[in-house]
């Protein structure tokens, strides 16, 4: 890893001088794709791939007024003050254990978890990753600040409290779901339909949701694995957003070994509500036929996302990969379910 580790802390350098959107709204997702190539073993990729995808990036918004601990929440969920919210989460992983900070704004962030289509969130569950797993290099804890700050700058809680507690599988759960009556909206005016859905709160309370932290943690794995098997027949809803279905529910499970046991179970939670809405926002009326993986082997897989360029084909992948690597047999369908992005995402950088 000594030879990957430079590659990823100066890709992460580098896009730290870029904004967290650009063209108005559109997520950066140029951390989250940077640390996936490096992980499955596409290191030597990650600087072409970068020159390309920074091309369409933007600058850092300029700040518009110094944050502290006195007047944080009146800028909660403005993403006008993104940028100092960065400096000011910046400033606390400086001082404090990233681990302490990151367990402080957790619980704050969690009920806005939906806010920019979730990628903040995933943003952190890479961030916090390559922490846990690979060293906390100061461009790496660095990241989790720029991470952290986004999802408070486009803090966005649902309009309506999702209370699971049903009996049912995510996977029953998600297929349940119904669909919002105009699913040609971006992702907040989609959200606002919920409440006028019938029947979308009963279903989406139906899923089994445990108190303990095992049992929460293991009913966050099925969701992302329900999620991911689902985009291999539903995912032509709307290609790029039901990845987040998938990538979203992963990156809270990723982050929860560096979060205190007592916040498992509220994760799980909101990680449900949140996959669950993109879900009825854009899952189509009939799937598409089977795509079978073949004899193809993840690492390959990921290669062809590699070549592909898209950065949702590279993070739906990434998690694909993680679904296939918790059964010693593997998950075709999670495999094939990458390939369908391949198929469906047009390629990118």
């Amino acid at each position: 890893m000594e030879t990957t580790s430079g590659t990823l802390d100066e890709a992460l350098e580098r896009l730290h001088t870029t904004g967290p959107e650009f063209r108005g709204f559109l997520s950066n997702h140029g951390p989250m794709a940077v640390e996936a190539l490096v992980r499955h073993g596409q290191a030597g990729t990650v600087h072409r791939w970068l020159d390309g995808y920074a091309a369409k990036l933007e600058d850092v918004p300029s700040p518009q007024s110094p944050l502290d601990d006195t007047n944080w929440q009146e800028a909660l969920g403005d993403p006008r003050r993104v940028t100092d919210w960065t400096t000011y989460l910046a400033r606390q992983v400086g001082e404090r254990p990233w681990r302490e900070v990151l367990a402080e704004w957790w619980p704050r962030l969690l009920p806005g978890i939906a806010g920019a289509a979730t990628h903040p969130v995933i943003r952190v569950g890479h961030a916090v990753r390559v922490l846990l797993e690979e060293g906390e290099q100061a461009p790496r804890v660095a990241e989790l600040a720029h991470a952290i700050g986004y999802w408070a700058a486009r803090h966005t809680p649902l309009p309506v409290t999702v209370r699971p507690g049903g009996t049912a599988s995510p996977a029953d759960a998600l297929a349940a779901l119904p669909r919002i009556a105009d699913q040609r909206v971006v992702p907040l005016d989609g959200l606002a339909q919920l409440p006028g859905t019938d029947g979308w709160l009963a279903a989406a309370e139906a899923v089994r949701a445990p108190q303990e932290a095992e049992a929460a943690r293991d009913q966050l794995a099925a969701l992302v694995r329900a999620a991911t098997h689902r985009y291999l027949g539903y995912g032509h809803g709307d290609a790029v957003l039901l990845v987040h279905a998938a990538t979203a529910p992963n990156a809270v499970l990723r982050t929860l070994p560096a979060l205190p046991r007592d916040l498992w179970a509220p994760s799980l939670h909101a990680a449900w509500a949140a996959s669950a809405a993109l879900t009825s926002l854009y899952s189509p009326a009939e799937p598409l036929p089977p795509l079978p993986a073949g004899s193809l082997t993840p690492e390959e897989v990921f290669a062809r996302a590699t070549t592909h360029g898209d950065e949702h084909v590279i993070k739906l992948t990434d998690t694909a990969l993680d679904v296939a690597s918790w059964t010693p047999s593997g998950d075709d369908r999670a495999l094939s379910a990458a390939l369908r992005a391949l198929e469906l995402i047009p390629p990118g950088t």
